[in-house]
């Protein structure tokens, strides 16, 4: 699984941070979600499924691995 911002829609809003902050992190520079891990370790997955569904602004791109 792989994580990313899709920052045409993020709002900074700050549900993922919230939600999980292992993966989530607002920058200080522009009120933004950055992603701390990009490659979620196993354990962090639910985390980041919620922080996905938490997103009011659907920002929050998961890229399945295709096995």
């Amino acid at each position: 699984m792989r994580v990313r911002i899709d920052y045409d829609k993020c709002n900074g809003a700050a549900a993922c941070e919230a939600v999980c902050p292992e993966v989530f992190v607002i920058r200080e520079s522009d009120g933004l979600a950055d992603v701390l891990e990009p490659e979620p370790h196993p354990t962090l997955w639910d985390c980041v499924r919620r922080a996905e569904d938490a997103c009011p602004e659907d920002a929050i791109v998961i890229e399945e691995d295709e096995d």
